[in-house]
């Protein structure tokens, strides 16, 4: 995989050279260049709200059901209703679908699986459209769209439970394995849409009946509750000596990402893939309630909070509005200005003060310069500035001093108390007692953690607060299981693995599982908005382009909303799928977690989400780019409107875009599993520079983001340097406010032991090894192992019984031909072995 690398966040700004004359012309001192990058970093979070966002396991049902479609499709809707219609009235006469009585929509839906068994494609099409129609809800039928919501749902059932799902999953292998489709497509100059209708119909059929299933609702008959959870069983476990649902899907990526077969959609791909995990796996809060279970199992302690309920209750620290853009720029006018104007000192300590007042009010203050990109960016924007800049080098302003109104309504209120408990690890007892032995009485004595002879009352009392807040997790538990295993593997027997849909689902992984890691970051790094357009970079948009090319000017503004709308979605697929994979693993087994982890750090994960965050986030997560008259199930109710600029505006007043704000948050959160407790990873952050890209994510008033991002930050600290700290006080601040507490962890000053530079490389390759240990002790487990027992009795190895297929003493005497009489057996050669 290409290297995703992160744009460079500039070294010093130049210093011009100039000796008076021509002000707009010269290059800009430091102080100057301070000032821009100060102000491009304000202008983004002048008015900035609060925003009202609630995490959460996917949007809502109708927003998720009308991402699968892209706008290109919407004309596809008629024709689905149109086949539909022509198969319906030519079996049943006089009526239309929802005035059947359940038996008779049912004998309907029997008869179309029957035409679906039929040579020619095209008349397979228009029977897999038919269903689709029903799947979508028999619009043409409905007055509103909670209608075409309701009759979804209910058709959906009725196609599942006559059997429609695995006649489609028969379909989808055919449409896969389908040669002349692959090799058309191969030597088309540009795949469109058209290129991929038959997967498209099946795949959204297959969507939506996984969506509308997936989602419970109190109202549901008891017959809905059992089909869920049987449907459930079907994707997790290998049916039919088939593989689970989710690989089929998963083999469907690496295929797209190696040129294979560059016709498949593959944003209907990656929903249904995220939604299939998500639906076998468990959600977010699924994931907290298995954690409980599972704690409680291994006879831990339970968890002093819920993680969900503490996010939720938390408050987004507000930057103030930057009024007045001070900042570095106000440099300490030439000392011989000074000399010459009356009391300047006390304007210069007028002065001081006064940045004393701006530093205290900047909650967020950047000092690293600008971006190579941002230079570019804003290389107009800094020419209106030259007067400006030249202003405020003749006579240094000074801002009145705050009153006490606005100093009110800029303070940030925080609950009482802190919102983590903190928690210390067995390690960090062990340290902390490692160091006071060695200062007070000499020598050290190992792991031992409670003797405390000859160690001060204070040690004590700092022990016993230790040991109060001590955290076992659960990968502790497992990585100590596994030394055990490791060490005494007769003794211990065989290890029990329960197979859950998880342990399924590894299993089938684990040995193509680098492929699928670096296909999915290959699709990210095509739909991050960051990437410039490469020729060697995978066409994502096969799904997305008609098959001719707009003429107009709104026809091709209705394309890039698509377009953009298009890799929005692919991002957030993507990541939730991601971040469900890290997570369920993580519970099932840490060594999961860590090999799935380790090939998304050298497939240069950590790189590409801090490239993807190298940009204007909040833009980003405000960005519109959707048109609510073409969205489904709006567009089955109403008459397309007549495109013009009003209507690819019309109804969207919202405050922000879920879909991208959600992807953002998993992201981050993704960043923190990579690199949460790995000191080689925390310094990919370092030298990517990661400090300023991060720090502009927090313009982004949102607790939840915020505090993923602060996460980041504190974890990296202690590499940035005292000078980096102490002029980042508001961000150190509202880390020690928002972030749980590790009690030795020396975050705020850095004089950590782990803070010295140490073999990083060392520190992988030992996981490494203990990650292969534990694949090939539990699944590469061979028939003749050199553990097992050898049998060396003659009378019972000959005694054994063994099971012969049903059909051998029909072919008994031709087995005895074949295999013993006409084989040649030289006995000398024999005894002389």
């Amino acid at each position: 995989m290409e290297d995703p690398a992160v744009p460079g966040t500039g070294g010093p700004p130049a210093n011009g050279n100039g000796n008076g004359g021509g002000k707009g012309k010269q290059a800009a001192p430091k102080g100057r260049e301070a000032f821009r990058s100060q102000r491009r970093e304000s202008e983004g979070s002048v008015d900035c709200p609060t925003l009202e966002f609630e995490y959460g396991d996917a949007d809502g049902h109708a927003a998720e059901l009308s991402e699968l479609y892209s706008y290109t499709e919407n004309l596809e809707f008629t024709n689905n209703r149109r086949c539909f219609e022509e198969d319906f009235k030519s079996q049943v006469q006089g009526k239309e679908w929802l005035e059947l009585e359940e038996d008779a929509q049912k004998a309907y839906i029997m008869g179309l699986l029957d035409r679906l068994e039929v040579v020619s494609r095209e008349r397979r099409l228009k029977v897999a459209r038919a269903v689709l129609y029903l799947a979508q809800g028999t619009f043409g039928e409905c007055d509103s769209e909670v209608d075409v919501l309701h009759w979804s749902r209910y058709n959906c059932f009725l196609l599942y439970q006559m059997g429609t799902f695995s006649t489609f999953l028969e379909l989808l292998h055919m449409e896969i394995d389908n040669s002349q489709a692959c090799s058309s497509a191969l030597r088309k100059p540009a795949v469109s849409i058209a290129d991929s209708t038959e997967l498209r119909v099946l795949l959204s059929v297959m969507y939506l009946m996984v969506e509308n299933i997936r989602l419970e609702r109190e109202t549901d008959p008891c017959g809905w509750r059992t089909a869920r959870e049987t449907f459930r069983t079907e994707l997790s476990f290998s049916m039919h000596n088939e593989e689970p649902f989710a690989l089929l899907l998963f083999s469907m990526v690496t295929k797209f990402c190696s040129g294979l077969a560059p016709h498949f959609p593959i944003k209907k791909v990656l929903l249904l893939l995220w939604k299939v995990v998500m639906f076998t796996l468990g959600g977010f809060e699924h994931l907290q309630t298995l954690k409980v279970q599972k704690r409680a199992e291994l006879g831990l302690p339970p968890l002093a909070e819920d993680s969900i309920q503490v996010v939720k209750s938390m408050r987004a620290a507000s930057p103030p509005s930057y009024t007045l853009d001070l900042g570095e720029s106000q440099l300490a006018p030439p000392p011989s200005k000074l000399r010459g104007r009356r009391g300047s000192r006390r304007q210069l300590l007028t002065k001081q003060d006064s940045l004393d007042i701006y530093n205290e009010r900047d909650l967020f203050k950047t000092e690293e310069p600008a971006t190579e990109e941002e230079e570019e960016s804003a290389g107009d924007g800094e020419r209106t500035l030259d007067g400006e800049l030249d202003l405020l080098e003749q006579d240094p302003l000074v801002p009145p001093p705050p009153s006490e109104a606005s100093l009110s309504a800029e303070r940030v209120t925080f609950p009482k108390g802190l919102p983590w408990a903190p928690k210390v690890r067995q390690k960090d007892i062990e340290h902390f007692l490692e160091m006071s032995r060695n200062k007070f009485i000499g020598f050290t004595l190992g792991q031992d953690t409670d003797t405390l002879v000859g160690l001060p009352r204070p040690i004590h009392e700092s022990v016993k607060t230790l040991k109060q807040h001590k955290y076992i997790s659960i990968a502790d538990v497992q990585i100590k299981n596994e030394e055990e295993l490791e060490k005494c593997p007769m003794s211990l027997g065989e290890e029990v693995v329960p197979e859950t849909p998880c342990e399924i689902l590894y299993q089938g992984m684990l040995y193509s599982l680098p492929q699928y890691m670096i296909a999915l970051l290959k699709i990210l790094l095509a739909a991050a908005p960051t990437s410039k357009a490469k020729t060697d970079s995978i066409n994502i948009l096969a799904d997305v382009l008609p098959e001719e090319m707009p003429i107009t000017v709104l026809q091709s503004m209705k394309l890039g909303i698509d377009v953009n709308r298009h890799k929005e979605i692919i991002v957030k697929s993507i990541s939730t799928l991601l971040l469900l994979l890290l997570k369920h693993f993580k519970l099932n087994h840490i060594y999961q977690f860590e090999y799935v982890s380790q090939h998304l750090v050298f497939a240069n994960c950590i790189p590409l989400i801090l490239k993807f965050f190298n940009q204007n986030i909040l833009s980003y997560i405000t960005a519109k780019n959707s048109i609510s008259v073409l969205d489904y199930p709006c567009c089955t109710i109403q008459d397309l409107p007549e495109l013009t600029t009003e209507s690819l505006e019309a109804g969207d007043n919202s405050q922000f875009c879920w879909r991208n704000l959600f992807s953002c948050i998993n992201l981050l959160r993704l960043l923190n599993k990579l690199t949460k407790w790995k000191h080689s990873r925390t310094m990919m952050l370092v030298v990517f520079k990661s400090a300023p890209i991060l720090k502009r994510a927090l313009k982004v008033k949102q607790a939840m983001l915020q505090l993923y991002v602060l996460k980041l930050l504190k974890i990296q600290t202690k590499y940035l340097g005292r000078q980096w700290r102490k002029s980042n006080m508001k961000t150190m601040s509202a880390i020690y406010q928002k972030v749980r507490h590790r009690m030795n962890d020396d975050w705020a000053y850095g004089n950590d032991i782990d803070a010295r530079p140490w073999d990083f490389q060392a520190e992988e390759c030992t996981l490494r090894a203990n990650i292969e240990a534990f694949n090939s002790r539990r699944y590469d487990r061979p028939q003749d192992s050199e553990f097992s027992p050898v049998d060396n009795c003659l009378q019972s190895v000959l005694g054994q019984r063994l099971d012969l297929p049903e059909d051998f003493h029909y072919s008994y005497e031709l087995w005895l031909e074949r295999e013993v009489f006409s084989q040649p057996i030289c006995w000398e050669e024999l005894l002389q072995n």
